[in-house]
């Protein structure tokens, strides 16, 4: 593999990598700027978010009831889901992988009667998501002995 610390030029580091060589010029430049933090944190290129933290929450809270409607079926489903938040059923399916929600399983899928539930939840992913830059340590202590 061609590396930079070899002295590789920024057209074989991009033909290998399969990218421009704007882009492997680009990522250079930075780490020799800010070192490796600089090739983490910022936010990749593409269209910007359409879907704010709010209506994520509220599809997070929607899905944590143990049913959706007395009368309906007793377990969500991605296009249930989306059909009910107006969020599309690509976007319900990504936050379902990305929480590490399975709402449609009736076993192992555990509700939390915690008011601050979505806020911690966002913060534990987020540490997995985005770490914090120096070395950190997530310990989960969970009072109930079965889990």
């Amino acid at each position: 593999m061609p590396s930079s610390a070899d002295g590789e030029p920024n057209n074989a580091i991009a033909e290998y990598l399969k990218l421009s060589k704007a882009t492997a010029g680009k990522w250079r430049a930075r780490f020799i700027e800010r070192r490796i933090a600089a090739l983490y944190g910022d936010v990749p290129p593409g269209e910007s978010r359409t879907i704010d933290d709010e209506r994520v929450a509220q599809l997070l809270i929607k899905t944590t009831p143990r049913t959706q409607h007395a009368d309906s079926a007793t377990h969500w489903s991605v296009r249930s889901v989306a059909a009910e938040t107006r969020i599309s059923k690509s976007s319900v399916a990504q936050y379902f992988q990305i929480f590490g929600l399975q709402p449609h399983r009736s076993e192992g899928f555990k509700l939390s009667a915690d008011p601050f539930f979505v806020e911690k939840l966002c913060d534990v992913v987020g540490l997995y998501v985005s770490p914090p830059d120096n070395d950190a340590l997530v310990v989960l202590v969970d009072e109930e002995s079965q889990c």
